[in-house]
């Protein structure tokens, strides 16, 4: 029906927005219950759906959500045909945790905390003792590690509970502060290609009775940014990381589950003013902003002193439409970033969070040149970015 040109609009609330699954259904709470199953100490099995293995294999995808891969049977055949095993055989996907982007799903993964928790919170987040934005993807400006993270990583107490455990990827990613906060514990094994990653990861899988080991493809990710997930580029990388997750799991060691999810899913923006708001052109939007956080779909707002009210509602007049914008304390209160917030983490979300419904983003052509470029994107709260698959083989 049309809205009558007399009546004000409908402004999304951020209570309704579909908050994640924390405790239940997250990315979060992965690695706890597969540990919890192994019979480290201190965890609990928080996804009921799934059965203790003696070893687990987690293999992370990047970018590679729960709608991309049901909308492509063709090109990836063998994920395809894993849907109904996802979640413990329910057939359902878990979330990923707000915002949908790389470094807080790590993040999540390693710690088995949300962000609200784990402190990383976005692409992007300002830093309360500096007041300037900080890169948590690639660490600029340099932060020590351990004070901006400093949780244990489930790996780190697996391993020192006698859970043999490892970390397969890139070599470059051996050395990254993300990695050491994150995905640290036990040993790294650095490999170039992805068949020596996957022969690798089931070769240490079967290194201990209890083992615990994870690897990690960034490539699908990387090509939809560039290309979108609309692209021929795209569909290629599905075909190859299709066949990679076929091999790893057909070299399964005995009593052995291997568990395939992705920290995201992806959606392509179109390149018009009406998708693509820019930020360094919009005066109404930038008034009385002193830092653009986030990314696109997920921005975190920080506001110049005094005026946090006056920004959340030009934000809210401007976009509430299209994104539901919050404050920091109602994003807080509806839980967008778990159900706790650490005391050094609270400071780090913006004074106004705003994250995307509709198929739009907020870019910043002038600040962020490089990320206003990319075709595909994610970050926000809807299920093409949220859902991500939990793809079951056992042995």
């Amino acid at each position: 029906m049309v809205q009558p040109a007399w009546q004000d609009p409908v402004l999304l609330a951020p209570e309704t927005a579909p908050v994640p699954e924390y405790g239940t259904g997250s990315l979060a709470d992965l690695l706890p219950t597969l540990v919890a199953g192994q019979g480290v100490p201190g965890f609990e099995a928080s996804i009921a759906e799934l059965t203790p293995a003696d070893r687990n294999c987690v293999f992370l995808i990047d970018g590679l959500g729960w709608e991309q891969i049901r909308a492509h049977p063709d090109e990836a055949p063998f994920l395809h045909s894993l849907l109904p095993t996802s979640r413990g055989g329910t057939g359902r996907p878990v979330t990923s945790g707000f915002p949908a982007t790389t470094a807080t799903s790590l993040a999540s993964v390693g710690t088995g905390l949300p962000p609200g928790e784990h402190g990383l919170p976005g692409y992007t987040v300002r830093n309360p003792e500096t007041g300037a934005l900080m890169n948590q993807l690639r660490w600029r400006p340099w932060t020590e590690p351990k004070v901006w993270q400093p949780h244990p990583t489930v790996f780190q107490l697996a391993d020192a509970a006698g859970v043999r455990t490892a970390q397969v990827s890139a070599p470059a990613f051996e050395q990254t502060p993300l990695t050491k906060v994150a995905l640290s514990g036990g040993s790294f094994l650095g490999r170039l290609t992805g068949e020596e990653r996957m022969d690798l990861a089931a070769e240490r899988l079967a290194a201990g009775d209890r083992s615990l080991v994870y690897t990690y493809y960034s490539e699908v990710d990387g090509q939809g940014h560039r290309y979108g997930v609309d692209s021929d580029a795209w569909r290629g990388q599905l075909m190859y990381v299709d066949g990679l997750a076929r091999r790893l799991a057909e070299q399964l060691p005995p009593r052995s589950a291997l568990y395939i999810t992705a920290d995201h899913g992806m959606i392509d923006i179109p390149f018009d003013e009406q998708s693509r708001i820019d930020f360094d052109e919009d005066w109404e939007l930038s008034a009385g902003v002193a830092l653009l956080g986030g990314e696109g779909r997920a921005r975190h707002v920080y506001a110049v002193p005094g005026a946090q009210a006056d920004v959340l509602t030009v934000w809210r007049e401007v976009l509430g439409e299209q994104f539901w914008v919050a404050s920091r304390d109602e994003a807080v209160a509806a839980g967008w970033f778990g159900p706790r917030i650490d005391e050094r983490v609270y400071g780090r979300i913006g004074d106004v969070v705003a994250a995307a419904h509709d198929d739009v983003v907020i870019t910043a052509s002038v600040k962020e040149p490089h990320e206003s470029a990319m075709v595909g994107m994610h970050g926000s709260l809807t299920p093409v970015e949220q859902l991500v698959p939990l793809l079951e083989v056992r042995s």
